[in-house]
């Protein structure tokens, strides 16, 4: 997978958990879980760019780093969503499956580049 495709890819799920947020009901637990899931759903779109543009591998490995804990506190509110049936699991699976392939595409660069620059 090429840089730009994986950049679209991560702007798709930044698109999807907006329109799914602007889907939940509004109760006060699903108002509190849809703040935090829009931010994280959709900084790992805006972090992986900058890991794009970075000076160096370590800033690259850091900025990843970011996107990581974004992307695995986003797949943890969708599991919360779809436990306490906010909204219908089978309408949040794809976006759970992809948030999770994501996840890890970004540990194997992570890890990738580790190893390279320590060899």
């Amino acid at each position: 997978m090429t840089e730009e495709e994986l950049k679209q890819r991560f702007k798709s799920f930044a698109v999807r958990i907006i329109k799914m947020v602007d889907s939940m009901p509004s109760t006060l637990s699903a108002r509190a879980i849809a703040n935090q899931i829009v931010r994280s759903g959709t900084s790992p779109s805006a972090n992986y760019r900058a890991a794009c543009i970075s000076k160096s591998e370590k800033d690259f490995v850091n900025k990843l780093k970011m996107v990581e804990e974004e992307l695995d506190e986003t797949v943890h509110w969708l599991e919360i969503i779809m436990e306490t049936n906010m909204l219908p699991s089978n309408r949040l699976q794809p976006l759970h499956d992809e948030g999770k392939e994501l996840l890890s595409i970004i540990v194997k660069s992570i890890v990738t580049t580790k190893h390279h620059l320590n060899s």
